[in-house]
C-alpha cells in the first residue's frame, strides 16, 4: 500500500512511525489504521530495528476518529473499522488476548514508545496506552472523549486504565471523559517523562538509542513477553518457573555471551542483531 497520511523510516536500529494528516491533528481514519498497522509489522519484521518510535506531524498526536469517520457510523447506525479483508494483523498469533485491536501491540516483540507531541483523544489516547512507554509534552491534552459521544470505553481501556493508573484515577477518567494535560498524565503515572515540546523527540531518541544499543535485544524481546504474558495470565510460580526455564536457555545464546565478556573485560557490550 502506498503510504498516504503515515510516514515510517528506519534509522540507527529506531523505527519511527508517524501519524500524517497535520491539517487534522493526525485525526484516525480507515486508511490510517491500514498504513500504521502496514507500518507497525514492517517494523516488527525488520531483524534492523530494536526500537519503535509512536508519534504524530505537526503540532498533534491523533486528535482521534476522523469526525466525517464519526458522521458515517452515525448514518450507518453501527461502527465500521474501515480496514476490510486482509487487513495486516502486526504482532497476532502470539496469544489470543492480543488478537484484537490495539491489543496486537502486546504481540509485537520490540519496546514501542509513544512521544506524545499534542493532544491525544479517542482512539489516539489508546493508542498511546497501548504503546509500552509514554513520552509527552508539557501542555499535551488528552482524553477518552467516549462519553461525549455516547459511546462505550472504547478499545479495552476499562480493562488496561485501571492496570496503568489504579481504578480509581481511571474511573475518574472514563466516566468524565474530560481533557487532562500531560502534566496531570505524568502524575498520575500514565506518562513516563515529562519534557518541554521542544526536548520531546530529542530525549525520545536518546532514550531509543539507549535501549538499542546497551541492551540485549534477545532481552527486550523476552522481557516484553513476559511483562504482558503475566498482566493478562500470570501469577508469582509460574513467572519464576517462565523465568527459569527461559533464563537456561538464553545463557546458551550469544548475547549472554557478550554480555558476559563485555562485564568482565569493563566495556559496553557490542550485541549482534541477535
Amino acid at each position: 500500500m502506498e503510504r498516504q497520511v503515515v510516514e515510517y523510516e528506519v534509522a540507527d536500529r529506531i523505527a519511527t512511525i508517524r501519524l500524517n494528516r497535520p491539517e487534522r491533528l493526525n485525526s484516525w481514519t480507515g486508511r490510517m489504521s491500514s498504513e500504521y498497522r502496514t507500518a507497525l509489522l514492517a517494523a516488527a519484521d525488520d531483524p534492523q530495528v530494536r526500537v519503535i518510535v509512536v508519534t504524530g506531524a505537526g503540532r498533534g498526536f491523533c486528535s482521534g476518529a476522523d469526525s466525517d469517520a464519526l458522521a458515517g457510523h452515525a448514518e450507518r447506525g453501527g461502527y465500521d473499522s474501515g480496514l476490510g479483508e486482509g487487513a495486516p494483523r502486526p504482532g497476532y498469533g502470539v496469544r489470543a488476548e492480543f488478537d484484537a485491536d490495539m491489543a496486537y501491540h502486546f504481540g509485537v516483540d520490540k519496546p514501542i514508545i509513544a512521544a506524545i507531541n499534542g493532544p491525544a483523544a479517542g482512539i489516539g489516547f489508546a493508542l498511546a496506552c497501548y504503546c509500552d512507554l509514554r513520552f509527552a509534552a508539557r501542555g499535551a491534552k488528552l482524553t477518552t472523549a467516549h462519553g461525549r459521544l455516547g459511546l462505550p470505553a472504547e478499545f479495552g481501556l476499562s480493562w488496561l486504565l485501571p492496570k496503568l493508573i489504579g481504578l480509581t484515577h481511571a474511573a475518574e477518567l472514563l466516566f468524565s471523559s474530560r481533557i487532562f494535560l500531560a502534566e496531570e498524565a505524568a502524575e498520575m503515572g500514565l506518562v513516563n517523562r515529562l519534557l518541554e515540546p521542544g526536548d520531546l523527540m530529542g530525549a525520545v531518541y536518546d532514550y531509543a538509542a539507549q535501549l538499542a544499543t546497551t541492551v540485549s535485544p534477545a532481552s527486550l524481546r523476552v522481557t516484553k513477553r513476559q511483562l504482558y504474558r503475566d498482566l493478562v495470565a500470570g501469577n508469582p510460580a509460574d513467572s519464576i518457573e517462565d523465568a527459569t526455564v527461559t533464563m537456561d536457555e538464553m545463557m546458551a545464546g550469544p548475547d549472554y555471551r557478550e554480555g558476559v565478556v563485555a562485564l568482565r573485560e569493563k566495556r559496553a557490550p557490542r550485541f549482534g542483531l541477535s
